[in-house]
């Protein structure tokens, strides 16, 4: 292969690679979502609406580690919030995050049984 053929394959897989702001957002997702307790309230948050106490209940986390994770996973976009008298209710923030909670784990599922992935 010539130094020429390299350049123009490097040029066009260059291209094709996302701008920088999508990635930089992407690697913020999967960073928030690297932590144990932040992965377990995103498969929470999945299902729809629960308030810091439920979440707290359910993971066994403390209420004020639970309040910073979800402010971190607001701040990343990962989650959204709604007042509902003085409770504040939070969800995952879309189709996308849940589908890439339930796809994290999938995989994480066919990792530990050995069973091949989907084609």
């Amino acid at each position: 292969m010539y130094a020429r053929d390299n350049d123009a394959t490097a040029s066009h897989e260059q291209q094709a690679l996302p701008d920088a702001a999508r990635i930089d957002a992407a690697v913020t997702a999967l960073r928030m979502l690297a932590d144990g307790t932040r992965l377990r309230l995103m498969w929470l948050l999945r299902e729809g609406e629960h308030d810091v106490s439920s979440l707290a209940a359910a993971t066994g986390a403390a209420r004020p580690a639970v309040s910073q994770h979800l402010a971190k996973l607001l701040l990343a976009g990962l989650v959204r919030t709604r007042r509902d008298g003085r409770r504040a209710l939070y969800t995952a923030s879309g189709g996308h995050v849940r589908r890439l909670v339930i796809e994290v784990l999938s995989a994480a599922d066919h990792h530990l049984s050995g069973e091949p992935d989907h084609a």
